[in-house]
């Protein structure tokens, strides 16, 4: 089985912005794999389907960015599965818009999210997928990761969400270091 996690915030008020660049790639998997996010369990929108043979699990935290690794544990508990099979995608500040990087294991880097699931699973070794938000440093970067994408940064952002969501699907059946090889180059 393969978990994939995409991090934001629910609800309308931060739909489209920086902070929820890891649902958005969710939303356009579910859209590739025919799959719907048409039930909550785990304190996520939730959808789980067999693709390419392999039975994979789709979901969005609910319990907003910084408590995300309550609604991983969970699902990974509940499913008896561990971190290796887990991809998560999520913002990345010190990425610019339209850049996506792949990684297997690292630090927080600043990010509370990531954090939260090191926390919940107690281990920083898992597959990432980094899709880049750019920063402002006139900006604090509260205000950063809560503001919308503006107009003249839409084009750079689909094509990342695009080649984030073709990375997570690729990984569904390929080694982790087979999809860096293939995606951290473009």
């Amino acid at each position: 089985m393969k978990i994939i996690i995409g991090l934001g915030n629910p609800g309308k008020d931060y739909e489209n912005t920086r902070h929820n660049a890891g649902f958005m790639v969710m939303d356009e998997i579910a859209k590739k794999c025919n799959l719907e996010f048409n039930k909550e369990k785990f304190d996520a929108y939730f959808a789980k389907g067999k693709i390419k043979g392999e039975d994979v699990v789709l979901l969005k935290p609910t319990t907003y960015m910084n408590n995300s690794g309550f609604a991983l544990r969970a699902c990974l508990d509940f499913y008896k599965e561990t971190m290796d099979n887990v991809l998560v995608i999520y913002d990345d500040k010190d990425l610019p818009v339209g850049k996506i990087r792949l990684r297997q294991q690292g630090s927080a880097g600043g990010h509370n999210g990531i954090k939260s699931i090191m926390n919940c699973t107690q281990n920083q070794t898992f597959d990432r997928i980094r899709v880049g938000i750019g920063k402002d440093d006139r900006i604090p970067i509260i205000q950063w990761v809560l503001s919308k994408f503006r107009k003249e940064e839409q084009e750079d952002l689909q094509k990342a969400i695009t080649q984030a969501s073709e990375a997570a699907y690729y990984a569904i059946d390929h080694s982790f270091d087979k999809v860096m090889n293939q995606y951290n180059k473009k």
